[in-house]
């Protein structure tokens, strides 16, 4: 694709186009003859938080899209103000405390990022959905199955009410990653068989505890460290990993049977490595491996065979017998696949063509979701023990807490650090 080249004029004649299409009633929806902006909202003023923020600026100039910042949103006042200092923005748009978010949604912003630890993803999803907001929302989406669920719902709302919804699975636009996809869509290595997935890595940062400070405070700062706030890291960072799977092998796996543990972690409640196998069905095994452990030997790829030859999910695509494929160009947006994201973002917005990731982004969650629970119990775990009521589960309405509601309400009890499930007890 060539780069799109919109003027303040192109723009408006575009949203005018849509606008015999469009539900106009949608608060907040870039349809119609439109605002002249499009306007953004941050809820979470984090790192990832300011680096989606400009993700997406950069994607609105790539696109010679005109944009404008009308609400910042974060648990901790200091970091909202930081953002608006950043960007020239009064503090006036700034907001705090775990309800923050509601004051953005009641903003004028057209589209919402929601970059908070995964444990208020659903309901902050389904708020900005529930608003006429368009979405850009970090990964994970959920710490649990009933708020991976939550996010499938709502994304069926998103697309009744005709939202764009895009995930920060961010290799799902890298053109490498588009480009194995579309060779395996060809044919080019027949059925996928098996194959292995990797995020080995060194330790993420952790905060310790300050005197004083509240248990709420405590988690939102050191939600790298916690289960409940971002569902450790099998599904927080290997995610990605997990996903590539799933897409490319077109289905989630059936069942999951892992093991995992601890050995230098500091805070929290979460395990240093975990080793899953993930069965696909129709004879194919994904093996799943993640560590966060300094000084060791990292890998962060994918690997799939399949009956005619191999490939890592980055490419090249090897096969045993030559297959002729007349590969498309894929867009990377200034060669940044999380810049890309949100051009798909914003030129579903400004075409009237809404995509919609909620449903892959949550079932890649849910699918990393059910390799911690195996690792953690020790237990085989099978799909539809998260997904199906009928299927009598223990863990179908395991809910973790403290979520966004004890949050909220001024509930929320951080757990006892270096207090970790145990296989075959928990």
């Amino acid at each position: 694709m060539k780069q799109s080249s919109f003027s303040r004029r192109d723009f408006l004649k575009s949203t005018a186009a849509v606008s015999a299409a469009a539900v106009l009633s949608q608060a907040g929806a870039v349809y119609a003859a439109g605002p002249e902006k499009i306007r953004l909202a941050l809820v979470g003023c984090g790192g990832r938080g300011n680096g989606a923020l400009n993700d997406c600026i950069n994607a609105a100039k790539y696109l010679n899209i005109p944009v404008e910042i009308v609400a910042l949103a974060d648990h901790f006042k200091d970091r909202a103000l930081k953002t608006a200092e950043q960007h020239g923005l009064s503090p006036d748009i700034c907001f705090d405390g775990p309800a923050g978010y509601k004051k953005v949604m009641e903003s004028i912003a057209d589209v919402v990022l929601l970059v908070t630890p995964p444990a208020f993803r659903p309901n902050q999803f389904e708020a900005a959905i529930n608003a006429g907001k368009h979405v850009f929302m970090e990964k994970p989406v959920a710490v649990d199955a009933p708020g991976a669920r939550k996010i499938m719902e709502v994304g069926e709302i998103a697309k009744q009410k005709k939202l764009c919804v895009v995930a920060g699975t961010q290799r799902r636009y890298a053109a490498n990653y588009r480009k194995t996809k579309f060779a395996i869509e060809e044919g080019a290595l027949g059925p996928i068989l098996g194959g292995a997935v990797y995020w080995c890595g060194g330790k993420l940062w952790h905060q310790e505890r300050r005197d004083g400070e509240s248990d709420a405070d405590y988690m939102v700062r050191n939600w790298v460290s916690f289960t409940e706030m971002s569902g450790d890291h099998i599904v927080e960072q290997h995610i990605h990993n997990i996903d590539i799977a799933n897409w490319f092998i077109g289905r989630t796996p059936k069942l999951a049977i892992g093991f995992g543990g601890r050995a230098r972690r500091k805070t929290g409640n979460q395990f240093d490595f975990f080793n899953v196998d993930f069965d696909y069905d129709e004879g194919c095994r994904i093996h799943s491996m993640c560590r966060q452990v300094n000084g060791c030997y990292n890998q962060v790829s994918e690997l799939f065979t399949g009956s005619n030859g191999t490939t890592y999910g980055s490419g090249p695509v090897k096969p045993i017998k030559a297959v002729d494929i007349k590969y498309p160009n894929f867009e990377q947006a200034n060669g940044s696949e999380m810049v890309q994201e949100h051009v798909e973002l914003l030129r579903g917005i400004i075409d009237g063509k809404p995509i919609n990731a909620a449903k892959d982004v949550a079932e890649s969650t849910l699918t990393a979701i059910m390799g911690r629970i195996s690792a953690y119990t020790g237990q085989l775990v099978r799909w539809r023990d998260l997904t199906d009521a009928a299927s009598n589960s223990p863990w179908y309405n395991l809910k973790l807490k403290p979520g966004l509601e004890e949050f909220e309400n001024g509930t929320a009890k951080a757990p006892a650090d270096d207090v970790i499930a145990i296989p075959g007890e928990a």
